[in-house]
């Protein structure tokens, strides 16, 4: 069969919605400045789905500095991948910061989380290597895995257990090839909003010789004291070997960094491939996350402000008897009972009728029959806010419940577009 041909016939789990959700479910054109209140489609919504913590993607003084660092450079310089042309004092400013803010010996500045995490795996193991993971694991680390050569043990979710028998497995066979052991999981798994479980795995540190690389997306600059993440939120960031986070969440901008003991991070300085073979972070892109840096860890209050708006959402919707599964971040995940043709109308009620804008998860991501409605609160969100999305969730639910969805009509969005 042709390739066309064949992809023209199937266009995968999610694009197989592609005509009736185009512009609506998927890729909806959020436009404004970013805020809570954006406009969709033309009128004012009230959106939750920014990943944009602390509000730094549109605060003044970062975007102070980005104007500041476009002005000075422009977009392209510098040109090149670092090894050959890219290299500059600043690149090298903010990799210091991101390590003495994680405590880690060194950093190395990426250009994309995706991609950069995927480059860390196939860096660092070897067809010798056995990697044991969380089943909940992104995406991200999943193509990673792809690449390497590495043989691979998965855990059932935060199966402490599980996880033990299989790092057994992954021990003996690691000695048998003349390998070693990598185990991979998150900080904050981003759809459902629970932590891995980090102390108890550092405690296995204890019983089974392994590397521990954290994915902590979401956990770096919302959990912990400080902000550093979710291995200081449970004490054991010096037992992350290898920690990651992307500028893509906190510090609402573009990039990633992997931090580790010194060794390591020149190791990766000169075998990842997605760097080696990619053009260097431009400079405007370092300037505005030097100051979003700064700003993470010089102005508590932004973090302050997200966990109470955090802590009234979260507390508003279990007082209302809404599942919001076993988040502990602020991640915020509104579980619900239906088939597409009512999660379609149920959104299409929000946005429409309650101008409420959040994202939908359905099957493949979540079981059939099970409706996600994801919430990201930010440091800009306010107690208001709160009230107005709980009083459209309980009027949603109801209609829900007294099967006013499932009986209407899907409406086709292809005739709504804009």
């Amino acid at each position: 069969m042709d390739i066309f041909e064949r992809i023209t016939r199937n266009r995968g789990p999610i694009g197989q919605y592609q005509t009736a959700g185009h512009g609506y479910f998927t890729f909806p054109k959020l436009e404004g400045e970013l805020s809570p209140r954006m406009k969709f489609r033309g009128k004012e919504v009230l959106n939750w789905s920014l990943n944009n913590y602390l509000g730094l993607g549109n605060h003044p003084e970062v975007r102070k500095a980005d104007a500041a660092g476009a002005a000075e450079y422009g977009m392209a310089y510098p040109m090149g991948a670092r090894m050959m042309s890219g290299q500059t004092r600043k690149h090298e400013e903010l990799e210091q910061k991101l390590a003495a803010f994680v405590r880690k010996e060194d950093a190395f500045l990426l250009n994309y989380g995706y991609q950069g995490m995927a480059s860390i795996i196939d860096a660092v193991t070897s067809r010798n290597d056995v990697i044991v993971y969380d089943s909940e694991a992104h995406a991200c680390i999943l193509d990673g895995m792809r690449m390497s050569l590495a043989k691979r043990f998965v855990f059932p979710h935060n199966d402490m257990k599980n996880l033990e028998t299989q790092l057994g497995r992954a021990v003996k066979r690691a000695a048998e090839q003349g390998g070693g052991v990598l185990l991979i999981t998150e900080g904050v798994f981003g759809m459902a909003g629970d932590l891995g479980n980090l102390r108890a795995i550092a405690e296995l540190k204890d019983r089974f010789d392994f590397r521990l690389l954290v994915d902590d997306a979401h956990g770096f600059g919302t959990m912990g004291a400080s902000g550093m993440g979710t291995g200081e939120h449970y004490g054991v960031q010096d037992k992350i070997d290898l920690y990651f986070s992307t500028f893509a969440k906190a510090m609402a901008g573009i990039g990633a960094f992997v931090a580790s003991k010194k060794d390591v991070v020149d190791y990766l300085r000169y075998n990842m491939r997605s760097q080696t073979y990619a053009k260097s972070l431009p400079m405007p892109m370092v300037i505005g996350a030097l100051k979003r840096l700064e700003l993470l860890q010089t102005r508590p209050e932004l973090r302050q402000n997200l966990w109470k708006v955090v802590s009234a959402l979260q507390s508003g919707l279990k007082q209302s008897g809404f599942d919001i599964g076993k988040t502990e971040s602020p991640v915020t995940p509104v579980y619900m009972h239906g088939g597409l043709i009512e999660a379609t109308n149920l959104i299409l009620d929000l946005r429409e009728n309650f101008n409420i804008f959040c994202s939908m998860v359905i099957y493949p991501v979540v079981p059939k029959g099970d409706i996600l409605l994801r919430l990201i609160p930010t440091s800009m969100h306010t107690l208001d806010d709160v009230s107005e999305t709980i009083e459209a969730f309980n009027k949603c639910r109801s209609k829900l419940e007294a099967g006013t969805y499932r009986t209407e009509t899907f409406q086709d969005i292809s005739a709504m577009r804009s």
